[in-house]
């Protein structure tokens, strides 16, 4: 190409870039409740609406409860914390709790405590990220739902963000995630470094550290039948739901069986249809 064609086509990207609209600007992380981090544009934005429901209709998982909302308290006023891992058995209330603890102890402290949400694909952002927080003059929860790696993926990234590197993580952020596997592995990617490795032990133990270094682990197992029910009871009564309880509990037990499990996730399933044939919002 020519000199002339060259310097056209410059003139015409930079008329295209002044007639492209600007993108968004950029949440500032000192102002709303929950943001969340789009690392591909390296920015954060705020989140219109957080899907959460009241802390006190979370039945079956109290230990849990308490020891994140202690956790989190001690975090917000300043004092030593853990970063914390959830794990376990799915749709008995992981991210839901993450959620709603943080609404609970931002409205304890003045809102002077954000939830930052992050997928597992920006990993590899996260020290920007840190980079954006670390000056500001709140306290961050960072917090990652359904954490995993497979074959092939970059783990160790997230290491220098919980403990590792020159600099640390900052002292004004915390990071909680969520995970089905308690390694946050599967169990074929450790095994297979068992049978493949030199020093098998080693290999191992470099996968499974990145759990290690959650402070906090809070394990969830599947509910108990009686769990289970006092989960349907307790929405019910929150939603003004008409029926008997013997009645509630028989299409509650019938409900779970064609599911195939008992958890929160399915409480809330059969509370959604028994709200929609009463004709009633859940609001």
């Amino acid at each position: 190409m020519t000199k002339a064609t060259d310097a056209l086509l410059e003139r015409l990207a930079a008329a295209l870039e002044r007639l492209a609209p600007a993108g968004p600007a950029p949440a500032d992380p000192m102002q709303g409740s929950a943001l969340v981090w789009d690392g591909a544009a390296a920015r954060l934005r705020s989140a219109e609406r957080v899907n959460r429901v009241p802390i006190e209709l979370l039945h079956g998982i109290d230990l849990q409860r308490e020891t994140l909302l202690g956790n989190t308290r001690r975090f917000a006023q300043g004092l030593p914390a853990n970063n914390a891992l959830l794990w376990g058995a799915r749709g008995m209330g992981k991210s839901s709790l993450v959620k709603s603890v943080h609404a609970q102890v931002a409205g304890e402290t003045g809102n002077t405590l954000a939830l930052v949400e992050f997928h597992r694909e920006d990993i590899a952002t996260l020290p920007r990220l840190l980079g954006v927080l670390a000056p500001a003059a709140r306290r961050f929860v960072l917090f990652c739902d359904d954490l995993s790696f497979d074959a092939g993926d970059s783990y160790r990234s997230l290491k220098g963000v919980l403990e590792g590197g020159v600099e640390g993580r900052p002292d004004n952020v915390i990071l909680y995630a969520t995970s089905n596997r308690r390694h946050l592995m599967p169990r074929d990617m450790i095994e297979n470094e068992r049978s493949t490795a030199i020093r098998p032990e080693e290999g191992v133990d470099e996968k499974v550290s990145l759990s290690d270094r959650f402070g906090l682990w809070l394990g969830f197992h599947p509910a108990t039948q009686d769990e289970f029910l006092a989960m349907v009871d307790g929405y019910a009564a929150r939603f003004a739901l008409t029926g008997t309880p013997g009645e509630r509990h028989a299409a509650a037990i019938e409900w779970s069986m064609t599911r195939g499990a008992r958890s929160g996730r399915v409480a809330w399933q059969f509370i959604q249809d028994l709200a929609g044939r009463q004709g009633k919002r859940l609001d």
